[in-house]
């Protein structure tokens, strides 16, 4: 099995003449959280889509475990996904829709029980999911995601909606995930929190403009991710 959960390679994506992502390339370790970051329009979300395969590379590959998400045979098993926006049926029930992903992916029953805890909806299980705050929506986005035991999340702003507990709590959940020898890719806008979470960066502008350990950002010398980032950022539109 390769050292690499995840591994993009030289990935290109255009829609006709326009350039979204260009190039891009980074890896995924295992046991390891990687904090995805970007301006709006920078190619975030159209890296995610491409790896899980909701879109398809004008050039290069993503792959998962050594094979591109169309060639696993239980993908569910290999990768979680949650992506921002994803639409649920607001009519059932948190545990019903739960029920329709678990028959989908080949999940056993008795892991709806187990993901509604990791998230903390027990109590609200039989709700709709009309009656759910965001932040509620969010955590059953990542019980979805859960669902079928995967060994790698790929997470599109997870924190979206959550109140500061939620915050806390997706934090020391991620890092127990990988401190199990999970690993996750998660893209977010919240500099400050993946500077709590991250292992690695990757830092996008249509192009990688880092891609690395934490540290080679942010080396204790008193300057913030926060400064990092735009300097990256702000130089890369020079």
């Amino acid at each position: 099995m390769t050292d690499h959960a995840l591994e993009v390679r030289h990935l290109t994506k255009t829609y006709g003449s326009r350039t979204v992502v260009d190039d891009v390339s980074f890896v995924v370790q295992r046991g390891r959280v990687v904090g995805l970051l970007g301006p709006n329009g920078a190619g975030k979300s159209t890296t995610l889509k491409t790896i899980v395969g909701l879109a398809a590379p004008t050039d290069g590959e993503a792959l998962i475990d050594g094979m591109p998400f169309a060639r696993l045979s239980h993908p569910s098993a290999h990768i979680g996904v949650q992506m921002d926006g994803f639409g649920f049926e607001l009519g059932i029930s948190a545990r019903r829709h739960l029920e329709i992903v678990r028959l989908a992916v080949g999940a056993p029953r008795a892991r709806i029980d187990e993901v509604l805890h990791e998230v903390g909806l027990v109590a609200d299980a039989r709700r709709r999911v009309k009656t759910f705050s965001t932040g509620m929506v969010q955590r059953l986005g990542l019980a979805t995601a859960l669902i079928g035991s995967p060994r790698t999340l790929v997470l599109d702003e997870p924190a979206n909606g959550l109140d500061p507990d939620g915050i806390r709590w997706l934090r020391r959940y991620l890092r127990a995930f990988a401190d199990a020898g999970g690993s996750v890719l998660v893209s977010s806008h919240q500099l400050a929190e993946l500077e709590h979470t991250a292992d690695d960066l990757v830092i996008l502008n249509r192009r990688v403009l880092y891609a690395g350990p934490l540290g080679g950002l942010v080396r204790g010398d008193g300057v913030s991710l926060e400064d990092r980032y735009f300097e990256l950022v702000e130089g890369s539109r020079a």
